[in-house]
């Protein structure tokens, strides 16, 4: 406190002519139209400038925020995709007694959830990515992951809130697939050499391909439901000793910058597991 005394004592002069200047100039732009105005728009635009540096500031620290929401609400619109749900054969009806019945009931199929990818590889020969859900959050083994952009992987190996997720970029991941435009289907997997590409197999050389058609998810694949993005065709490889093509695809995941992921439950995974496999033991 006495150093406070000292201060106004030693500047008693400057800081009595800072109080009148101040004093005249309220009197000034209070009493006087343009002045006003004048002041009014200089403090106007000062204002204006520091809150919008202020706000890019706040929007920073706000991103992850802002990323989660967003993230949130993407899961909650693919969960609506008509992909996920699975209706009755409409074009036959149940006769009983003369009476027609039919449910006609749509049946959900694949149940979405979102995960943050907490760890990722894109350089190894096999490439893992680990997710923040586990067990305890609902997640098994051999549950479908995709992206924003296109699939991911499927989970190998869960723990209470972590899962290990099989990369597309991994020689033993593959999935069918199909050509958009034509519908033919083929498997796709991993040279170990780019992480940008995968190679489509099996399709034959009597379908029309071209550069740049689009290959989604196959609807007879038990991870993924039909449509999700895979990637593009980049390049037809000739191969005069087989009747398929070899299609070198750009895939539409960026796996060097993924941060969240979803995580498909196909609900109808074990009954149709359940009936293949004792379809196989009656036939052997």
């Amino acid at each position: 406190m006495r150093n406070v005394f000292l201060f106004i004592r030693r500047h008693f002069n400057f800081l009595f002519f800072l109080v009148l200047q101040i004093i005249s100039l309220s009197f000034l732009f209070r009493y006087n139209k343009f002045h006003e105005a004048a002041f009014l728009n200089v403090s106007t635009e000062i204002t204006g400038r520091f809150n919008q540096r202020y706000n890019s500031i706040e929007y920073y620290f706000q991103l992850k925020k802002t990323n989660e929401s967003l993230v949130k609400e993407n899961l909650q619109l693919r969960q609506l995709l008509k992909e996920n749900y699975e209706g009755p054969d409409s074009n036959r009806r149940l006769i009983n007694d003369t009476i027609r019945t039919d449910s006609g009931k749509s049946i959900l199929k694949y149940q979405i959830m979102e995960a943050k990818v907490v760890n990722n590889t894109t350089a190894l020969r096999a490439n893992y990515l680990t997710i923040h859900r586990g067990f305890a959050q609902g997640v098994r083994n051999n549950m479908g992951v995709t992206g924003p952009q296109g699939i991911v992987g499927s989970v190998i190996n869960i723990s209470r809130n972590f899962a290990v997720v099989m990369s597309m970029l991994h020689p033993h991941f593959a999935v069918v697939v199909r050509l958009k435009k034509g519908g033919e289907t083929g498997t796709i997997d991993w040279d170990g050499l780019s992480p940008n590409f995968v190679t489509l197999h099996a399709i034959a050389k009597s379908a029309k391909v071209n550069v740049g058609d689009t290959v989604v998810t196959s609807q007879t694949s038990s991870l993924f439901p039909a449509n999700l993005m895979v990637g593009t065709i980049e390049e037809i490889v000739p191969d005069n000793s087989s009747n398929f093509y070899t299609l070198k695809i750009r895939v539409a995941t960026n796996f060097s910058n993924i941060e969240y992921v979803y995580v498909i439950d196909n609900l109808q995974y074990d009954e149709q597991k359940t009936l293949e496999d004792s379809t196989r033991k009656k036939v052997q």
